[in-house]
This record gives structure tokens, C-alpha cells and sequence, in this order.
């Protein structure tokens, strides 16, 4: 359980790079949704809202994330649409992409929405930074079990929803500062 995302490939086992049957698959009992976000310096967003508004800026992204695929991704169309271009400066880690932009070396950073989070509460005890506009490419994180212990899957559930139904899965959202990726009711292979 490490926030791995609930996907239909992974729960038929298909390499989602090539297509190819790779495994059994396993079953995800569904805890969280979490998506990938965009922060900022605090009070400095720049007009940041969206991913369109990075053409013309510099981010500082981890190397080989899915915040970096993404922002290959938005400097690609920001070219193709004719826009100013969205300059990329990749790190070995979140934290020196977040330095990075501290010393204005960079206008935004974009990471998994938890570690945002994380970042925008604890950084400078919660003086630092702060999320820009809504998470993108949001799935549900799940716990995976394999497909025949269904005992254990069915168990994690419950106990999921157990703490769900008595408030204490809201306070822990809470305390962590990411309460946007609560959810209501845990699922089994929700994702898709």
C-alpha cells in the first residue's frame, strides 16, 4: 500500500505501456482520490489556475513523475497553440524543485496532490506555499489485495468504511491537510 492508483489494467494485470497480460491482477479496496496539483509561492500565484496558465512560466517538477510527464505535456501544446513557452526544470526531488522555487528561481511546482499538501502545510509551518486550482488526472488510491484472498480484501473494506462511518478517517484527512481527497464510501476496484 503505497499510493497506488486504482486502475482497470492493474486489476487484470495489463502492462498499461504495452497492452501485454502481465499478471493475475489484484483487487484495490479504494481509501483516497488524489490527483496531481499545482502550488505556488504564497500570495505569488501569478494568475495560476489551471494548467493553461503555465505558458510563459518556469516550473520545477521531480524527474520521471507523472507531474513531469504532464508537464511535457503542457509545454508541447503551449507550443503547438502558438503561446510563450513553459520552461521545465527537473530535480531528483520534490523538496529542490520546491528550493528552487523559494529563491524565484521558478514561478509553480506540481506534484501528487498529497505531497502538495503536505508542502502548503508544513513548509514553513504552512507560510510558504499554496495549492492553485483544482487537482487533474484524480483517481482513486487503493489498497491492493490479491484477487483470490478475498477475505482480507472484504475485512479491508470494512474496516475502511469502520472509520469512515465514525469520524475518524475525516480527522485524519484533516490533520494531513488533504481533506480534498476524502472520500465518502470505500469501493472496491472503483477505478477505471
Amino acid at each position: 500500500m503505497s499510493a497506488m492508483t486504482d486502475t482497470k489494467d492493474r486489476q487484470e494485470g495489463i502492462d498499461g505501456d504495452t497492452g501485454k497480460k502481465v499478471g493475475a491482477g489484484v483487487d484495490f479496496v479504494d481509501y483516497f482520490t488524489a490527483g496531481v496539483s499545482l502550488y505556488t509561492n504564497k500570495g505569488d500565484a501569478q494568475g495560476i489556475k489551471t494548467w493553461d496558465d503555465l505558458c510563459g512560466k518556469t516550473m520545477a517538477v521531480q524527474r520521471n513523475t507523472f507531474s513531469h510527464d504532464l508537464a511535457k505535456d503542457q509545454a508541447a501544446k503551449c507550443k503547438k497553440d502558438g503561446k510563450a513557452a513553459l520552461k521545465i526544470e527537473d530535480f531528483a526531488t520534490n523538496p529542490e524543485a520546491e528550493t528552487r522555487m523559494r529563491s524565484k528561481g521558478a514561478d509553480v511546482v506540481s506534484a501528487d496532490f498529497p505531497i502538495a499538501a503536505y508542502s502548503v502545510k508544513n513548509a514553513g509551518g504552512g507560510k510558504y506555499f499554496e495549492i492553485v486550482g483544482d487537482q487533474v488526472e484524480a483517481g482513486p488510491y487503493g489498497i491492493a489485495v490479491a484477487k483470490d484472498n478475498t477475505e482480507l480484501r472484504d475485512a479491508l473494506q470494512a474496516a475502511v468504511q469502520a472509520i469512515i462511518a465514525n469520524g475518524e478517517y475525516k480527522k485524519i484527512v484533516e490533520k494531513w491537510g488533504v481533506a480534498d481527497g476524502a472520500i465518502t464510501e470505500s469501493k472496491i476496484n472503483g477505478g477505471s
